[in-house]
């Protein structure tokens, strides 16, 4: 099963911590043990896992993004909005992540964070969470009567 996670982006470029809706989702699923799976949908979004306590630690990143691709440039693409396609190829599209005790493996200053490079707008983050493959001799989740 997917589920799906929408956000409504709040700048032109921003970074949107999704943890606790994710770790929801997690809970959810009823998966003790496994891996969960993000994919954004999006050609000029991405995303990503890093620092969630220090706020400056999203708008170092962005700042640097923008060092390295500046939006105003010399691009071809006609939208407009190819600095966007570019930061978001850099960060990527997709994250996996353990699960163990029914809750993300992340470490303590870590959070999931979806990338806006062209919003304010509304994305969407699919989520898939795969319970692990039972050991020989261990029946799975599913035989051991877990959803």
């Amino acid at each position: 099963m997917v589920a799906r996670i929408d956000i409504l982006t709040r700048a032109k470029a921003t970074l949107e911590d999704i943890t606790h809706r994710l770790s929801e989702v997690v809970r959810r699923s009823g998966v003790e043990e496994g891996v969960c799976h993000l994919f954004v949908p999006h050609t000029t979004a991405g995303i990503i896992i890093n620092e969630n306590d220090d706020p400056e630690v999203g708008r170092d990143i962005l700042a640097r993004l923008e060092a390295l691709v500046p939006s105003k440039g010399n691009y071809h693409h006609l939208e407009g909005n190819a600095p966007a396609h570019i930061k978001a190829s850099l960060v990527g599209s997709s994250q996996t992540v353990p699960i163990e005790k029914g809750r993300l493996v992340l470490g303590r200053w870590q959070g999931v964070f979806l990338c806006e490079f062209d919003g304010p707008r509304e994305r969407s983050v699919l989520v898939q969470v795969m319970p692990a493959a039972a050991r020989p001799g261990q029946p799975s989740e599913r035989e051991a009567g877990q959803p």
